[in-house]
């Protein structure tokens, strides 16, 4: 059974939690290579995440962004979000959501938009479970400038 939970602001100490959840999702990283990208969004006024905390551990994150573009209206955007694994179905991932949706709320946005590799089909089901539409599909290119 699960304890109560609770949803707060990611903070620079998450560092080495946020690593290890991000190795579940297949994003490895270290605390290290996170620190600054947790400290500059600490600072950022269209850009948030919160932390999912049960008996002190750090169990989940989510991070959500302003996307402005000229061709569509102002949204927020989900750039990732983990549950540790063996706390996963429990609820955790939906209050996290719901961090972000209350966040975007309230910054005046009234989308929410994930994209979601075609290979994660249970993310698929979490987000359609949850609420959130297939509106398309798409390829993604990057280009290396280094």
């Amino acid at each position: 059974m699960i304890g109560e939970f609770t949803i707060r602001p990611l903070s620079a100490d998450d560092a080495d939690a946020v690593a290890g959840l991000n190795n579940q999702l297949g994003y490895p990283c270290s605390a290290s290579d996170l620190l600054p990208r947790i400290e500059q969004l600490l600072h950022a006024t269209e850009r948030t995440a919160f932390a999912a905390i049960l008996d002190g551990r750090l169990v989940g994150w989510i991070d959500v962004a302003i996307e402005r573009h000229l061709q569509s209206c102002d949204m927020a955007v989900l750039g990732g979000l983990v549950v540790e694994e063996d706390f996963r179905g429990r609820g955790i991932g939906r209050r996290l959501c719901q961090a972000a949706e209350d966040w975007a709320q309230n910054h005046g946005l009234f989308i929410v938009r994930v994209r979601s590799q075609a290979k994660r089909q249970d993310a698929h089901r979490f987000y359609q479970r949850d609420g959130y539409q297939l509106v398309k599909t798409s390829a993604v290119f990057e280009k290396s400038l280094q």
